[in-house]
């Protein structure tokens, strides 16, 4: 059972149903207490940084959040503001994010002239950096959809899961022991989404 986080940001249903197409079993939690039972936890994410923390700190999940995932080190997987959440800190914001990975949310600094627009938005191919549960090393081009004006810049190299290009490199996933992140959004990235989906089930 894979418990999502409703703390009143992000594509929940979107989530519960590809979880459930890939034969996977879910539950949106509205009750910070819930998550003492979770034995798996998904943090989504739309909008901006300081809503997302306001959000997570006023209605109390930091320290359940906390509890279960850096003591009781349930697999926890990340998705587009839930990835950056998960960091130090963001260029969008002021508040402190829940520093779970030591990286830090920057802008994206498009070269003048350049065809490539923010936020950046579509299909992106990713290249996967380290062999890992979530995505596998393979031949066949994985592509996923971002939407997104702001990525993740790791100050530890070994964190970096996925990278993509959009006019640079950018790290585009992240993992460090029970904690998974993309700035994608799985859940609308059809069969490369329900693979990795079906992979963080498997963990």
């Amino acid at each position: 059972m894979i418990y999502i986080v409703n703390y009143g940001l992000g594509n929940l249903n979107s989530i519960r149903n590809i979880i459930k197409k890939i034969g996977g079993e879910s539950k949106i939690i509205d009750d910070v207490n819930e998550v003492k039972d979770a034995t798996k936890l998904i943090l989504p994410g739309i909008g901006s940084f300081d809503h997302g923390m306001k959000f997570l700190n006023e209605k109390g999940w930091v320290d359940a959040l906390n509890e279960a995932v850096l003591e009781r080190k349930v697999p926890v997987l990340g998705i587009c503001l839930g990835m950056q959440l998960m960091c130090k800190g963001s260029e969008e914001g002021v508040l402190p994010g829940l520093g779970w990975f030591d990286a830090d949310v920057k802008r994206f600094r498009i070269a003048p002239g350049s065809p490539f627009k923010i936020p950046h938005m579509g299909w992106n191919a990713v290249h996967v950096k380290k062999g890992n549960p979530l995505v596998e090393m393979k031949e066949e081009e994985q592509r996923f959809y971002f939407v997104h004006s702001y990525h993740v810049v790791c100050n530890n190299p070994q964190d970096e899961l996925l990278s993509a290009v959009h006019d640079y490199e950018f790290t585009a996933a992240i993992s460090h022991d029970n904690m998974y992140a993309t700035q994608f959004h799985p859940e609308k990235s059809h069969r490369f989404g329900m693979d990795l989906l079906k992979h963080f089930i498997a963990i």
